[in-house]
């Protein structure tokens, strides 16, 4: 029991890395709570036409290299994680050989939406 909780340690802690680094929580982009607003109001508010405003629909360039950072980070965690597994499988024979390829899984899928969302959103037009 003790070596089966001795080797997911360290996966469980790569996972609370990676949801505390990539899945960050920003409390600014929360909308302000409307208290005190009646059925009538709520209606009306929708009813306005709001022509003069202009729709913005894009995301910022920086919430844009925020995402791209955190994909960024919990990619090299994947990555290194990877790495680690399969030196302890070969120099160390480590019998890691199924975490190491879901690691690897994971390596790669996040590298392939990282390059997808990073030519999307910045390649030049």
């Amino acid at each position: 029991m003790r070596s089966i909780v001795g080797r997911l340690k360290p996966l469980v802690w790569c996972c609370l890395i990676i949801h505390f680094v990539a899945v960050p929580v920003y409390a600014a982009d929360q909308p302000p709570a409307g208290g005190g607003d009646t059925p009538a109001q709520v209606i009306e508010a929708f009813n306005k036409s709001d022509n003069d405003k202009p729709i913005n629909r894009g995301i910022s360039d920086h919430r844009k290299q925020q995402i791209m950072f955190g994909m960024g980070i919990a990619l090299l965690i994947f990555i290194f994680t990877t790495v680690t597994l399969g030196i302890a499988m070969v120099v160390f024979a480590k019998p890691v050989f199924v975490a190491h390829m879901i690691f690897a899984g994971f390596s790669l899928t996040l590298a392939i939406a990282h390059a997808i969302v990073a030519i999307v959103w910045f390649f030049p037009k």
